[in-house]
C-alpha cells in the first residue's frame, strides 16, 4: 500500500506520526480541503508530466487553486506539458491518482520541482499516497522531504492575495 511506503519514508525523519489519514475522501483539492479544515488553496497538489525524453516523469507540486500555464511550462522544461495517464502514474511514481505525492516515489528517475504558488502559506497539505491522507508541512519541509530539483513558476489563475 502506497501510504505504507510514505509512512516508512517519513519515519526515516521521526515524521510518520505527522500524517493524517482522514475518515473521508482527500483525492481532490476541494475533499482534501475539507478533510484538513483549510481553504482549497493550501492544498498542495502534486501533478505528474512525462519528461522531456517521454521516458519517465516529473512531478510538479502546485498550490490548490493553481493551474498550469502552458507557456510558462514550456519555458521551464522546454517541452510541451503532457500528463501522465492513470497507468503511467502508478507505474512512474508509485501512487494512484488522488494519492501522489513528493514522497517514497517509485522511480528513481522522476525529479520534482515546486511551484512559487505555495510560498503563500505558511504551510500546505500535499497528499501521502493514499486518497485520505496529507501531512502538514511548511515549504521548507516541502523543499527538504520532497528533494525537489528547485522552484518553478510555472501557474496561471490563483490569487497570490491569499496567505495564511
Amino acid at each position: 500500500m502506497s501510504i505504507e511506503k510514505v509512512k516508512e519514508y517519513f519515519a526515516e525523519y521521526g515524521r510518520e506520526d505527522d500524517i493524517l489519514e482522514f475518515d473521508q475522501s482527500s483525492a481532490t483539492v476541494e475533499l482534501a480541503a475539507q478533510a484538513a479544515n483549510v481553504i482549497p488553496a493550501r492544498i498542495a497538489k502534486t501533478l505528474s508530466f512525462k519528461n522531456k525524453a517521454g521516458d519517465n516523469a516529473i512531478l510538479v507540486v502546485v498550490a490548490g487553486d493553481a493551474k498550469i500555464d502552458n507557456k510558462k511550462y514550456k519555458a521551464e522544461f522546454a517541452t510541451k506539458a503532457k500528463m501522465l495517464n492513470p497507468d503511467e502514474v502508478v507505474e512512474y511514481i508509485g501512487h494512484a491518482i488522488g494519492g501522489v505525492c513528493p514522497f517514497a516515489i517509485a522511480n528513481d528517475g522522476v525529479k520534482v520541482f515546486l511551484d512559487v504558488s505555495m510560498k503563500r502559506f505558511s504551510t500546505v497539505f500535499p497528499a501521502c499516497g493514499s486518497s485520505n491522507s496529507a501531512i502538514e508541512l511548511t515549504c521548507d519541509e516541502m523543499e527538504k522531504y520532497s528533494h525537489c530539483e528547485k522552484w518553478v513558476d510555472v501557474c496561471k489563475a490563483y490569487d497570490d492575495t491569499l496567505s495564511e
